[in-house]
């Protein structure tokens, strides 16, 4: 059963939201990897390095633009203001005193900049403090960097349409 809110987010009626530059000029990069003018930018939000390279290495072959690895919430604020990632793939426990979750909902707030949990907890607690950030999903770990693959190009074809 799929849980995810509505994947279309109107920001001319959310107030502080405002509309995506990259709206209409993204494509998720096809199954050989090409990849297409404005392709989509990812922020990897992770604090297992491992993990985070294996991420890093699988949607880099699959054709996207990954612009940095975050271990903590502060780190991952900092990059999203640096290099303006679109899409964030993010675990929920991280190093350092901000959770994945209250990263999430501050990207979100700051630059909307929605995600997709990758993470072992995904209980009703933590799907429902995640909510206002509108995540593309959740991923339960263990997963498959194939099924990670599909979801952020599930997440590039519905940002590209809007």
């Amino acid at each position: 059963m799929d849980h995810r809110p509505p994947n279309k987010i109107d920001a001319s009626s959310t107030p502080g939201l405002r509309s995506p530059p990259w709206r209409g000029s993204l494509r998720a990069p096809d199954e050989t990897g090409s990849q297409p003018e404005g392709t989509l930018r990812i922020l990897v939000i992770e604090d297992d390095l491992l993990i985070a390279s294996q991420i890093e290495n699988s949607l880099s072959e699959a054709g996207f633009d990954v612009v940095g690895i975050a271990t903590t919430g502060v780190e991952a604020l900092e990059l999203a203001k640096a290099r303006s990632p679109v899409l964030a793939v993010a675990d929920i426990r991280l190093a350092g005193g901000r959770d994945g979750i209250d990263t999430a909902l501050e990207l979100f707030r700051l630059h909307n900049i929605r995600c997709i949990f990758a993470s072992a907890h995904s209980d009703k607690e933590a799907r429902r403090r995640a909510e206002p950030a509108a995540p593309f999903g959740w991923l339960q770990k263990p997963y498959t960097m194939t099924s990670l693959t599909a979801m952020v190009r599930a997440a590039a074809d519905d940002l590209s349409s809007r």
